[in-house]
């Protein structure tokens, strides 16, 4: 296996369903993962619940069930339900069950594997980043809403500074401690232990920007904050 070529994408829930389904952004994806599987490339596709997951969160606090565990299966099982839907937008390409058990190995001549999250405690970076380590792969794309990641949230601070560089000491000092369910941030704080542990480069970037998405992947310039 090429481990450069042997990709690991964590797509956040909310680039595909940020209110309604985001069609067009999918159609966009969709080609490219196509494209660069016919150049060799392999994917390991894992998504988030997003926006969608939080609504089911929020409304099911609120009708009295704030419940830890329940929330984060109601949050596991909201990224099953997008894993479906990517791997039928892919068609064939995709192997042909989404993976929510990251313990199996997978053997498959499909270029694309997606996957969801599997247990209450931790996001699907950390699924992404336990990929990451299991296939060999060197390099992990965390596509959000966001151009770079922030020292802190720039919605609330305007003195907020983006981050285009960091090591793995830096970026976890801005990160919450600990894992709960809905929990807003640019990488799982879970994940990021794991990821330093590996030595593993994570890219967080715009997925709306497809064109910049290629350029990482032909090994160009671009925009993104790069944490290794």
């Amino acid at each position: 296996m090429n481990n450069e070529k042997h990709i690991i994408i964590s797509l956040g829930g909310s680039l595909i369903v940020p209110d309604e389904i985001d069609v067009g952004f999918l159609k966009e994806f969709t080609s490219l993962i196509k494209d660069y599987a016919g150049r060799g490339f392999r994917f390991v596709i894992i998504t988030g619940g997003g926006k969608i997951c939080r609504k089911y969160q929020n409304a099911l606090g609120e009708l009295g069930n704030k419940d830890g565990n329940d929330l984060d299966w109601l949050g596991i099982y909201s990224t099953h339900l997008n894993a479906q839907f990517i791997r039928l937008a892919l068609g064939g390409l995709a192997y042909d069950q989404i993976i929510t058990d990251r313990s199996l190995m997978v053997d498959t001549d499909k270029p694309v594997i997606v996957g969801a999250g599997e247990k209450p405690g931790a996001s699907t970076d950390t699924a992404s980043v336990s990929y990451a380590e299991k296939l060999g792969a060197k390099k992990l794309i965390n596509l959000s809403n966001i151009d770079y990641a922030y020292d802190k949230d720039p919605n609330k601070f305007p003195d907020a500074v983006k981050i285009e560089q960091s090591s793995w000491a830096d970026f976890r000092s801005i990160l919450p401690t600990e894992w709960n369910p809905g929990l807003s941030s640019p990488f799982d704080p879970i994940a990021a232990q794991k990821a330093e542990a590996l030595g593993l480069e994570v890219v967080i970037m715009n997925g709306k920007n497809i064109d910049n998405l290629k350029k990482y992947l032909d090994g160009g310039e671009f925009v993104g904050t790069v944490i290794r």
